[in-house]
Formats: C-alpha cells, sequence, structure tokens
C-alpha cells in the first residue's frame, strides 16, 4: 500500500512500526457546533482508510479526538475560547454544551456509516498529562514562561515548519506579534495560557491558573494511547500549517523521536464552486442534509473523489451519484432474486474485480477507481444473470464486500418507502403475470414497457420471469 506523505511531500510506501498493526491518530471535532458535510467528508475517508486496512488483514487501532477546551478563535492564540464563547451565547454551561455536541456528533456520523474509532478522549479528561508533558519541555529549555502563560519557543527547534508547504518566515507571522507581545518570537506558540478571573474553565498548574494551549492536546492524547511515535495522523488541509507543524515540534523537543511516520490531509469540500461559510449562506449541517436526502447517497458522494483533492457539493453531482447509487441497488437485487442458471463464467470476473479493488485502494486510497472498478464488475454482472446459482451468490457477496469497505450500507431499500427494489419489481411481475393469465395482454404489455423506461428489462423463462438491468 502506497499512501502519499505530507511530510515527505511524495507517495510513498505504507509499512507501519509493527508488522500489521497500525496506530492511527485523526484529528476530530472540536464540538462548539454541529458538523457540516465538509467535516463529514473528511471523516469518512479516515473511516474508509481504517476499513481498508482492516480488509487487508491490518490490526488497526484508532484514536480521534473531542476538542473540548483550547481551542481558540483567532490563530495566533488571541481570541476566546470557541466552547466557552458558544455556551455564553446559548446560556448554557460549556459542558452541557459539549456533553450535547458530542451526542449529536454521533447522531451525524452514524447514519453515514461512519465508524466509531477505538477511543475518542476529550482534552478536559487529560489535563493532568498536559502539565507533565509541559514540566518536561520546561525543564528541556524548549518552553517559557511569561505571566503565567507557557510558550514554546521555536527557535531552539531548529527543523520546525518542516510540514507546512508554506515557508514560516518573520514578515509573514510578524502581525503575531502585536497580537501576543509576550512572545519571544512570530512562529512561538502557546502551550498553556493564563485565565482571568472570569474564565469557567481553568486548572491549576506550576504557572499558576490557565487552561491548554489547543495544539498540546493532540501530541498529549495521541501518545498516551499509541506510544511515542505512530504510524499514521490525519486531518484537514486546514491542519497542515501550524497545528501539526506544532505537534511535531512539542512531541519531538520532548520525546527525541520521531512523532509520526505518515501524514495524511483531506482536501476541502466546496459548495457551487466556493469555499463553505456560514456568511455565504452555502454553510450545510449533516443532519439538515439528512431530513431530505439518503445517507448512502451522500456518503457514496463524498468518498467517489480523491482526498486529497477538493471536490464540489452541487445538486447535478448529487443527482449523478443517485444513478451510480440506483445502478448498484438494482444490481445486487436482481442477483438477490434471480433464479439461476447453468453458466459459471462470473468466477474470473470475481477474482478481477478484487484484484482492481486492492490496486485502487493501494495506490494512495484512490476511492474513485475503485467505484470504478466495482462498477465495471456490475455491468458484467448484469448481463451474467444466466450463471450458476453459487455463482451469482458470490457475486452478491463481492459487491456487498467491496462497497462496505467503502462504507457503502446496501440493503436495497428505497428510503421514501422502506420496500426493496427486489420486492417491487416483484410485485409488479406477479400483477402481470395474473393480467396475462386474465388475457389483458395490452395491461401486462404496459407494465412490461414502462419497466423498461426505467432501465429494468424483464425476461421470460419457462420456470419464471426475472429481471435485470438494462
Amino acid at each position: 500500500m502506497r499512501l502519499y506523505n505530507s511530510l515527505a511531500r511524495q507517495v510513498e510506501e505504507f509499512i507501519p512500526l509493527e508488522d500489521k498493526k497500525v496506530r492511527f491518530y485523526s484529528c476530530g471535532q472540536t464540538v462548539y457546533l454541529d458538523a457540516h458535510i465538509g467535516n463529514a467528508r473528511t471523516y469518512s475517508f479516515w473511516d474508509v482508510l481504517v476499513r481498508y486496512l482492516r480488509y487487508r488483514g491490518y490490526d488497526v487501532f484508532w484514536v480521534q479526538n473531542f476538542t473540548d477546551v483550547g481551542h481558540l478563535t483567532d490563530d495566533a492564540d488571541a481570541g476566546e475560547d470557541k466552547i466557552i464563547q458558544t455556551a455564553k451565547d446559548k446560556k448554557i454551561e460549556p459542558m452541557v454544551l459539549v456533553e450535547s455536541n458530542i451526542k449529536r456528533f454521533f447522531e451525524d456520523m452514524d447514519p453515514l456509516n461512519i465508524q466509531r474509532a477505538d477511543i475518542y478522549p476529550r482534552a478536559t479528561g487529560h489535563i493532568l498529562e498536559m502539565i507533565d508533558f509541559l514540566q518536561d519541555l520546561f525543564d528541556k529549555g524548549f518552553a517559557y514562561e511569561v505571566n503565567g502563560s507557557l510558550y514554546f519557543d521555536t527557535t531552539k527547534f531548529p527543523t520546525y515548519g518542516q510540514l507546512s508547504p508554506t515557508k514560516y518566515d518573520d514578515e509573514s507571522v510578524g502581525a503575531r506579534i502585536a497580537v501576543n507581545p509576550d512572545k519571544r518570537n512570530p512562529r512561538d506558540f502557546a502551550l498553556w495560557i493564563r485565565a482571568p478571573p472570569e474564565h469557567l474553565m481553568k486548572w491549576n498548574s506550576p504557572w499558576g491558573l490557565g487552561y491548554p494551549g489547543w495544539h498540546l492536546e493532540c501530541s498529549v492524547m495521541s501518545q498516551k494511547y499509541l506510544g511515542e511515535t505512530l504510524d499514521l495522523h490525519a486531518g484537514g488541509i486546514d491542519h497542515l500549517n501550524l497545528h501539526h507543524d506544532n505537534e511535531i515540534a512539542q512531541s519531538e523537543a520532548r520525546t527525541g523521536k520521531t512523532f509520526c511516520n505518515y501524514w495524511l490531509h483531506a482536501a476541502f469540500l466546496t459548495v457551487n464552486g466556493e469555499r463553505m461559510g456560514k456568511s455565504k449562506g452555502n454553510y450545510i449541517l449533516v443532519r439538515d442534509l439528512l431530513k431530505e436526502t439518503d445517507p448512502m447517497l451522500v456518503r457514496l458522494f463524498l468518498i467517489n473523489g480523491h482526498y486529497r483533492k477538493s471536490v464540489d457539493f452541487n445538486k447535478e453531482v448529487l443527482q449523478q451519484t443517485q444513478v451510480l447509487l440506483d445502478r448498484i441497488k438494482t444490481s445486487i437485487a436482481s442477483l438477490k432474486q434471480a433464479p439461476g442458471g447453468k453458466k459459471s463464467d462470473l468466477s474470473s470476473a470475481i477474482s478481477e474485480v478484487k484484484e482492481e479493488f486492492n490496486k485502487a485502494m493501494d495506490d494512495d486510497l484512490n476511492t474513485v477507481n475503485a467505484v470504478h472498478a466495482v462498477m465495471q464488475f456490475i455491468r458484467i454482472v448484469n448481463s451474467s444473470l444466466d450463471n450458476q446459482k453459487n455463482i451469482l451468490n458470490k457475486a452478491y457477496e463481492t459487491i456487498i464486500t467491496l462497497m462496505g469497505v467503502l462504507g457503502i450500507r446496501l440493503d436495497t431499500t428505497v428510503p421514501t418507502s422502506g420496500a426493496s427494489i427486489s420486492d417491487l419489481v416483484g410485485l409488479l411481475i406477479q400483477l402481470r403475470a395474473d393480467l396475462r393469465k386474465a388475457k389483458q395482454y395490452e395491461l401486462g404489455d404496459k407494465i412490461r414497457s414502462s419497466l423498461l423506461e426505467l432501465n429494468i428489462q424483464l425476461e421470460d423463462k419457462p420456470d419464471g420471469t426475472i429481471w435485470k438491468m438494462k
């Protein structure tokens, strides 16, 4: 398997620290707002990554955090904590907001068949470990204290900025000095922030009452559960600058070891060609979209594009995805109800689709080519329903399994009614048979022609009528 490593800026063969064991950490949600479809796209890809690794026999231990303190409204370590700010606006306690939004997060992700990580640690549950981490950095000279706040001294870490494609220099970040004059250098970042008396979330530390900086939590929690060196670390492309560079600096300064061997970053999702934003009126929450859209349609749209390439959400693309999903569902329904025949020429096609699927996924998680491989197989299957039943069953299981690796749950149900495609077509076939017995051939032919307009072709056999996609 080969993955694009943001740190190396190239596709590399994936070799975990231990054979067939993977230590994976993905940046999770700051739970001050509901998840939007851009969040869902990123989480869908990390879900696919885990599913595929497990499908190929890897033992994956997956950790994804919840940020419930320390994420400020300004990247320059300024502004108010996003959790506290939103809680104030809603006139509720911060932890009430956190508990509610974590519950809502799972309500949004579960319908999309995004499997749950092995652990979801919260920042507020690891304050003691964070203080121990900071004490080590302070003792080793990588951190300095000013007015009760602790900062990382980037001049002590010569390779700082190695992950970001944007070169950090004093001119590009000079404005940060004006924001926070306590910093010795423009690139330094907050590790521990002094809390004013009115601040609701604060803890005792050797430097006084305060709370952790946003970047600190991921280093502490990932290393607690996965060890000092991770195999994989993933997040959105917006984490490539600053956040992940800061994680590397503080982690490697403390341990003297490589923090993570492979870094993956997912590109943004746009809406009708524009970056999503509330001010633009194109901010789409997952829960709002799912009120009117089949979750598996949304899921297929989200993963049917390469994770490193930006995709656009619009009605046309969603309609195209619906056609794709309908073809898949109709095909497996055909396989399920086909009586079978005498041929046995699908075995090689089954082997080939598995090989092509794996080839695509091994090529930097190319879900687009993986879906294409399955669709090519479906075209073969739709014209081969006269194979032996055991071969058709294998073809059915192959489609279910491969699409399952992509997180697509195929139950052949029609969301608006709950009836399966197979059941509905079966009823029409039976009605047509009854009409023919009653010599109402014109009405029977009308059923056949109407189904044909929907690309469903009926074939009358000696032992009954079967159907397949045209």
